[in-house]
């Protein structure tokens, strides 16, 4: 599957979003706008003949350390490492944009994106307690080289 990243809009977040059933339309327009306002950010969108099939997106939390917050795949395009691609991707743009640290936050039932951390050199850095371990989110950090 050829695959293309770029830089992309709320309105391809959103486009994306929608094929995700796991996400159950969670994401709006508005709730996005509100985190992303005023603040630096990059949202990457993988497309696959023009269509988007993925996002990364992620905001600045200081001078030093970049959030990567939301991403998904459309179910059809998983498992032909688009989030990899993505990743990499964001990793690259946070390290030229001089943060030294990208934290990440998922849950147990995402088990292929903690596998996907873990195996990319994030570690475990805290946990927060929602109260039942499936809301309950594990914190993640990775320190970029320089």
């Amino acid at each position: 599957m050829k695959i293309e990243i770029r830089q992309g809009t709320i309105e391809d977040v959103l486009e994306v979003d929608a094929q995700i059933p796991e996400f159950d339309g969670r994401n709006t327009k508005e709730k996005l706008e509100q985190r992303l306002s005023d603040i630096t950010h990059l949202i990457l969108i993988a497309t696959h003949n023009e269509q988007p099939v993925a996002y990364k997106m992620g905001y600045e939390l200081s001078h030093f350390e970049f959030y990567s917050w939301l991403g998904g795949v459309i179910p059809t395009a998983r498992k032909n490492g688009i989030a990899t691609q993505l990743r990499l991707a964001q990793e690259s743009w946070a390290h030229n944009q001089g943060y030294t640290a990208i934290s990440v936050k998922s849950m147990n039932r995402y088990p292929a994106m903690l596998q996907l951390l873990i195996s990319s050199g994030y570690h475990v850095s805290g946990y927060e307690d929602k109260g039942t371990t499936d809301k309950s989110k594990i914190m993640f950090i990775k320190r970029m080289i320089s």
